[in-house]
């Protein structure tokens, strides 16, 4: 369950209406009322009084546009709404009842800053003096100081979050890796990612062909009747030209990547994956001298774009799934012929509301990839297709594979491979634990869905990846990214 479970609905809302008023066409002249229209009053539903409610409806409006929430854009897909935020308590050293007003005053003895003071009944920490070293934690002889962690802070894998000096938090923008896992552990649903439901609203309104990219992830998510096909023709009832699935792009992935282990392992080099681009964004800002390491095969996603921007060079593609960080890869990674948009399931269900269309089951008869593509939304899954694909090409490889699931392994893995003390060949990284059916915008949790996902994929057929992909002109574009030395070279620098 999410820790914020019971602002979902409001994050909800707030999607459906502005995507109801961008098919009206009326958005830019509607949308101050979208506030007014969710938080009527007098009475407040969820925060201290209508106005700060109406403030939060704004700022998550503006995300909905693919805006910052403020005034100020630093560029990250990932954004805090500071009015959310300011509800959260700000020091995170507090004086528990625990507290027995010792004599001996430790705590206060400890501290080096006069943040704390003599008490009634027990001691306490001025916030604004407060320092966070933690020396005041150490020195209580009862534990009666408790050191709290917000729920963003604490489960950001990189330590990109801070508290400014009116305790609202901080994302680096530098070290981010746009993972969303900070979203839904806010209690306060302070922190959200934008979205591009009004620019793919406004692409299903041109005279542009749209694509949708369903992720490989997806099946399981909405029950073992709502299948590829459910999908595919809610897709074409919302004004998509058509739907793939990425898994797919899956098999192409797998080829490519296959292809360029062989190579290196003949050369004794070490690699890793490329298709999740929350731990493409570790190597980047956190190991980039790694980067050289990182195999230039373009993921599931890019692989699928380029396919039908080769066929139709002003089409428009957008990627369907539980990643946040797949927006990052499609606006920030500048790799050419990749999605133009991604989307959450919540968004483009939005979309489907606005249109009245519901997913419906359906008959699995919809496939376009091995099955070992549609496993690529599971940990181990990138590493299992390649290693099959090696198996029908016979090559005579049999690497090691360090399999990094979640972001903490992914830390692990990148710092031996650093050290020079990694044992296996190459790594997978899966910044999200599970891998992409664990993502941060998942329907349903991946152990609740597992079921229904095994069910569905053991229904398609068994197709080869070499085979299935027989029915491809793989010639027609690249599956390597032709700006990766650039991007080395720049990092570089």
């Amino acid at each position: 369950m999410y820790a914020d479970e019971n602002v979902i609905k409001i994050k909800h809302e707030v999607l459906y209406e502005v995507a109801k008023l961008a098919f009206a066409g009326t958005l830019d002249q509607e949308k101050e009322h979208i506030a007014g229209k969710l938080v009527p009053g007098p009475k407040p539903q969820f925060r201290c009084c209508i106005y700060k409610e109406r403030e939060i409806i704004r700022q998550r409006v503006r995300l909905a546009e693919g805006k910052a929430p403020g005034a100020v854009d630093d560029g990250n897909i990932i954004q805090v709404i500071s009015s959310a935020c300011e509800d959260c308590p700000i020091s995170s050293y507090v004086v528990t009842d625990n507290c027995q007003n010792c004599i001996g005053k430790a705590c206060i003895n400890a501290c080096k800053f006069g943040a704390i003071s003599i008490g009634e009944k027990r001691s306490h920490i001025d916030a604004s003096k407060c320092k966070e070293c933690g020396k005041c934690a150490s020195a209580c002889p009862y534990h009666a100081i408790a050191g709290l962690k917000r729920p963003c802070k604490y489960n950001c894998p990189v330590n990109a979050i801070t508290y400014d000096e009116n305790g609202i938090s901080v994302i680096d923008e530098k070290k981010c890796i746009r993972c969303g896992l900070c979203i839904h552990k806010c209690p306060f649903g302070a922190i959200g990612s934008k979205t591009f439901i009004v620019d793919v609203i406004e692409a299903i309104k041109s005279d542009k062909p749209v694509y949708a990219i369903l992720a490989p992830a997806t099946e399981g998510q909405f029950g073992q009747d709502i299948t590829m096909e459910s999908w595919k023709k809610a897709a074409k009832l919302v004004g998509f030209d058509d739907l793939i699935e990425a898994g797919l792009g899956g098999d192409m992935t797998t080829q490519a990547e296959g292809d360029e282990w062989y190579e290196a392992y003949q050369k004794g080099e070490k690699k890793t994956t490329s298709c999740c681009p929350g731990f493409v964004n570790m190597i980047k800002n956190h190991y980039p001298e790694l980067l050289d390491k990182v195999s230039t095969a373009v993921s599931p996603m890019c692989a699928v774009s380029r396919m039908i921007k080769a066929k139709e060079p002003n089409a428009v593609t957008v990627f369907i799934g539980p990643c946040i960080a797949k927006k990052s890869e499609a606006k920030d990674h500048n790799i050419e012929g990749n999605v133009d948009y991604a989307l959450t399931y919540s968004e483009v269900r939005a979309i489907m509301k606005a249109k009245g269309v519901e997913l419906l089951p359906a008959d699995n008869n919809y496939q376009e990839s091995s099955t070992y593509g549609k496993r690529f939304g599971n940990s181990g899954g990138v590493t299992a297709a390649v290693l099959e694909y090696m198996k029908e090409k016979d090559y005579d490889c049999d690497p090691k594979v360090c399999k990094a699931n979640g972001a903490a392994e992914c830390k692990k893995a990148l710092l031996m491979l650093k050290a020079g003390k990694l044992t296996e060949d190459f790594i997978e990284g899966m910044a999200c634990v599970g891998g992409c059916v664990g993502g941060p915008s998942a329907f349903k949790d991946q152990m609740l869905s597992k079921k229904d996902r095994d069910a569905l994929i053991d229904q398609a057929d068994t197709r080869t990846i070499v085979g299935n992909l027989g029915q491809y002109d793989m010639n027609k574009f690249s599956m390597h990214r032709v700006e990766h030395e650039e991007e080395t070279n720049s990092l570089a620098e």
